[in-house]
């Protein structure tokens, strides 16, 4: 409580200053007292709140806040702002998770959805996620428009009280919690799971997923859900390298069959089989268009990232299953699915999406299907893996993130863009891949692949190979031959 008060006053007595407000991949996000300020939050909130006024009569927007420090003083912020510009605010109370606020906006009829969350960066930060009224991303257009609109100070009277903007109709508080468990209920056959004699755990990594979990699956083994803003100074990433404590859990336990955990936000998934390993979203993409199609007959375009396994298009090929690779962002994903008929959509950072929910990545909703699919199939996740690898071939992932200067980071990619290198160490460039950042293709199922993060200030090197220590090997090699 004494961090969050000092950061609340910090907040509070702040020297005004303009800062240049820029949305990256995913939202604005920046360090909390130090960018992500009570002043900026508004001056942000005052050209979405412009730009929905523009575009829809009576319009109405829902606002809810992650586990992060201050997320209730920045939701109420956002909803001072709006309710100046006479626009009706849906307010979650407490925190809850993006997907939740991105049903909210759909079962609501709302104009749009707001989400204070900084996803999975690491503590310090804070974040503004834009969510439209069909429940995804905003498309990138829209959110170019509203940055081009936000304004070098704010202006509006932040004093009136939420109890008087209730009283004045302008605010409305709702249980977004309740709405995706019953949602969730109405989708799936969550007595088939807790009656499948499979013991399951979760990670909440402290995040906004915590007690919507507790109530979805109660029996399940819990592990970092409780509130800690802090996240005791991990980055609330459901990767590997994060999610080591969670791998020991499920070893030493013995009995759990698989484990999920999500971040921050709990719109990115993290999956463990019995045997503590983790199950990257390759192989979860892979698993989801196999069930979704295979087992339960549906069918649909499946649309990726340009950092996911070229055996996602082998398996759609297959089936004959349309299939498009897109840019990073899952924007850009959610941009077909609320267009095209879509079934499965992801990103190799976790973020996937499926048919019969709504176009935004949610970690839970992925984590149940799969849950489901042990229970009414009788296998274990490794012999489900064993079926798909049977099918596309074995093959394991890595990825390392880069923490470069600035000039050095800018140089790598210089370098990248020049064209000239014809291999790394021992790996020849078969094809290059620029769809977003560069790809360079081996032979022997082998890739590289080589991107600026959107969301932080790193380099992200990403490669594929048969084993684990061949896909380091290729990391190893591109850092030596690019001299970082």
């Amino acid at each position: 409580m004494q961090n969050q008060f000092c950061i609340f006053v910090i907040l509070i007595i702040e020297e005004k200053k303009m800062t240049k407000i820029k949305f990256g991949t995913d939202g604005w996000r920046a360090i909390i007292a130090n960018e992500f300020t009570v002043e900026n939050v508004a001056r942000v909130s005052i050209a979405t709140g412009e730009w929905v006024k523009k575009n829809y009569d009576n319009p109405k927007i829902v606002i809810g806040h992650d586990c992060r420090f201050a997320g209730e003083l920045f939701a109420e912020t956002a909803t001072k702002v709006f309710a100046s510009q006479g626009i009706k605010v849906l307010l979650a109370k407490g925190f809850v998770s993006t997907p939740m606020v991105s049903l909210g906006a759909v079962r609501e009829g709302a104009s749009l959805g707001v989400v204070l969350t900084a996803s999975h960066n690491p503590p310090a930060y804070n974040g503004y996620k834009l969510k439209g009224y069909f429940g995804g991303p905003l498309s990138p257009e829209d959110v170019q428009v509203i940055e081009d609109k936000i304004p070098d100070t704010s202006n509006v009277d932040l004093s009136s009280s939420m109890a008087d903007l209730e009283a004045a109709g302008l605010l409305e508080y709702i249980d977004l919690e309740t709405m995706y468990v019953k949602h969730v209920e109405a989708n799936f056959d969550l007595e088939a799971i807790k009656n499948s004699g499979l013991n399951f755990a979760y990670d909440a990594m402290y995040g906004a997923g915590q007690d919507v979990m507790k109530r979805i699956l109660p029996d399940c083994t819990f592990l970092h859900c409780e509130h800690n803003p802090t996240f005791y100074g991990q980055a609330p990433e459901p990767i590997a390298k994060n999610l080591v404590e969670f791998s020991e859990l499920i070893k030493s336990k013995g009995n759990i069959a698989a484990g999920l955990a999500t971040d921050g936000d709990a719109d990115r998934i993290g999956l463990y089989n019995s045997k503590g390993e983790f199950v990257d979203s390759h192989h979860i993409l892979l698993l989801l268009t196999h069930y979704l199609h295979k087992v339960k007959g549906l069918t649909g375009k499946v649309v990726v990232a340009a950092s996911t396994t070229p055996r996602v298009g082998r398996l759609a090929k297959m089936w004959n299953l349309d299939f498009d690779m897109v840019k990073i962002g899952f924007k850009y994903i959610a941009g077909q699915m609320i267009t095209e008929d879509v079934l499965v959509g992801g990103e190799e950072s976790g973020g996937i999406a499926i048919t019969g929910h709504i176009p935004e990545r949610d970690g839970i909703w992925m984590g149940l299907v799969i849950f489901e699919y042990m229970a009414k199939s009788g296998k274990t996740l490794e012999e489900l893996v064993e079926e798909i690898y049977a099918l596309v071939g074995e093959f394991k992932y890595w990825r390392d993130d880069l923490h470069l200067k600035e000039e050095v980071k800018q140089d790598v990619i210089a370098k990248l863009k020049s064209g000239h290198f014809k291999n790394f160490g021992p790996y020849v460039i078969e094809e290059v891949q620029t769809i977003d950042g560069f790809k360079f293709i081996f032979n022997d199922d082998e890739w590289l692949m080589i991107r600026p993060s959107g969301t932080e200030p790193v380099l992200r090197a990403y490669a594929e190979s048969k084993t684990l220590d061949g896909a380091k090997a290729i990391l190893k090699a591109a850092k030596n031959t690019l001299g970082i």
